[in-house]
């Protein structure tokens, strides 16, 4: 029963935050065109809080759309990591996964890597929405992992999260390197992931 009290507690918290729709583009560092015309989200909730104020991310484990145990080890595997919030019924979202789906496989796994968290799809969630996912995953060609929304993740991550797509920017370490909120086009994603990959190895 308590388990079940979770749930729905990170479900409502959820529809809460994140029902207004997708986001505007706002990001920490610089502000750069977004991919199509991302729907906009309720009053006072178009900005994400700065990094400061984001939970410790270097702590979690959920389960990925394979079954897999994903922990917060993967960020060891590569010099950064590109963390990407998003939901099945944003469509800003699902518009940027396919050049996202390209950018993971264009980069040495050692230096860039991706994951995904789909944060209205929880573990244990019906079957329906679970096949919802996958198959929007494969129809986008996101082929990198994609992570279950739970209690581990929520409260290292989604708290802070006001709309989606958010995507988070981290190094090997786990720290927070740079924060985006809306969608963006392949090349503008480039240009920040390569900017980011120079300054660590600085």
């Amino acid at each position: 029963m308590k388990a079940d009290f979770k749930a729905y507690l990170v479900t409502g918290i959820l529809t809460i935050v994140l029902l207004g729709g997708c986001a505007g583009q706002t990001s920490e560092k610089e502000s750069v065109p977004s991919a199509g015309s991302p729907e906009t989200i309720a009053s006072g909730e178009s900005e994400l809080a700065s990094s400061e104020s984001v939970k410790d991310m270097t702590v979690f484990e959920a389960q990925d759309t394979e079954g897999n145990t994903v922990s917060s080890d993967i960020f060891s595997e590569s010099r950064l990591t590109m963390i990407n919030v998003w939901a099945t019924y944003c469509q800003p979202c699902l518009r940027e996964m396919p050049e996202l789906g390209q950018l993971a496989g264009e980069y040495d796994k050692s230096d860039f890597q991706i994951i995904g968290i789909i944060s209205n799809v929880q573990e244990g969630a019906e079957e329906k929405q679970t096949t919802k996912a996958k198959s929007l995953i494969e129809q986008t060609g996101a082929a990198y992992p994609h992570l279950y929304l739970n209690e581990s993740l929520f409260n290292a991550l989604l708290t802070d999260v006001a709309a989606v797509p958010t995507t988070f920017f981290l190094d090997e370490e786990g720290n927070i390197l740079d924060t985006v909120v809306g969608a963006r086009e392949k090349e503008d994603w480039k240009e920040l992931i390569d900017s980011l990959l120079e300054d660590l190895s600085q």
